[in-house]
């Protein structure tokens, strides 16, 4: 038997995988510490993260929350993994770990320095790595439960063009300049 390993495709889960580590950290950081992990999906298309939280999220926190993750990106971090006794982690507060899971006599920590993460999945070797973050839909899926679901890297990208697209064929079909859209929208509904 000879196996290999399909970079290009486990490159897209370490890119989403470790995003979503961020993204956790930025949450508790910006909305505050009652933020848990309340579930998780990661694929080498998209993120899925759900957590704890009494309402929405708005717009201005919704691009605030993206900022950071980029930020944090931009930063190119390294992104270190260590094995430690669980018993030891146990007594640390900077160690996130998830109560009800069962763990090992051993664990793995994934350390980017400012957000370490009991976990055992693949990972970017850099947060650099991700290359870009965008939250695609932000939503409730159960009382004081929301869910985020977003994209990284090439996935995040063609995001961004799909809505450049969108603008311009919208400002094409109404003979408006891009950036002159919402005048002309304007104008058109007043008129009509």
């Amino acid at each position: 038997l000879h196996a290999i390993v399909d970079q290009e495709y486990r490159e897209k889960i370490q890119n989403n995988h470790t995003a979503t580590h961020i993204l956790h950290w930025v949450l508790e950081n910006r909305l505050g510490k009652h933020i848990k992990q309340a579930g998780s999906v990661v694929d080498a298309e998209r993120l899925r993260f759900d957590f704890t939280h009494h309402k929405a999220l708005t717009k201005d926190e919704i691009h605030l929350i993206e900022d950071e993750v980029n930020k944090k990106i931009r930063l190119n971090a390294p992104v270190d993994s260590y094995e430690l006794l669980y018993e030891d982690v146990q007594k640390r507060g900077d160690i996130k770990q998830f109560f009800g899971d069962k763990y090992d006599e051993r664990v793995r920590v994934i350390d980017m320095d400012f957000s370490k993460e009991l976990c055992g999945g693949t990972h970017t070797g850099r947060s650099g790595d991700i290359g870009y973050f965008r939250i695609i839909k932000e939503s409730s899926i159960a009382s004081g439960i929301r869910r985020i679901e977003a994209v990284t890297g090439k996935g995040a990208e063609l995001l961004s063009r799909h809505s450049e697209e969108l603008i311009d064929k919208a400002s094409e079909k109404i003979k408006s300049q891009p950036q002159k859209l919402m005048e002309r929208l304007q104008a058109l509904l007043e008129e009509n």
